[in-house]
């Protein structure tokens, strides 16, 4: 028999695992899903903020589309609009007229 081979024995390769309280790792296991939630949270409130602030925007700037048709239609007939004598005549300007439309025009800021 040649005792120059040595027979490893089978088992795990590598670093062996530290002993490892199993109710800390839990906790800890707990607390990263808690804050993994709350990040969750936060990330979609940002997005409701930033899609409800869209849509007033989108509302906004469909009440002026509707109003600049207005005054197209009543260009068409003939008529001048009373906002745009204003405008012409330097009283008023072309963002004086939107606001007076809008309170607060919400867009890009």
């Amino acid at each position: 028999m040649d005792d120059s081979k040595q027979v490893k024995k089978p088992g795990k390769r590598g670093r062996k695992p530290a002993k490892i309280d199993l109710k800390a790792k839990l906790e800890r296991s707990r607390q990263s899903a808690r804050e993994c939630r709350a990040r969750k949270k936060q990330r979609y409130q940002c997005l409701e903020e930033m899609v409800s602030g869209r849509e007033r925007a989108i509302c906004a700037l469909r009440e002026e589309l509707d109003m600049y048709k207005q005054w197209c239609i009543a260009m068409d007939q003939g008529k001048i609009p009373s906002e745009i004598k204003a405008l012409l005549s330097g009283e008023e300007t072309p963002r004086g007229l939107a606001s007076s439309l809008n309170k607060e025009r919400p867009g890009k800021h």
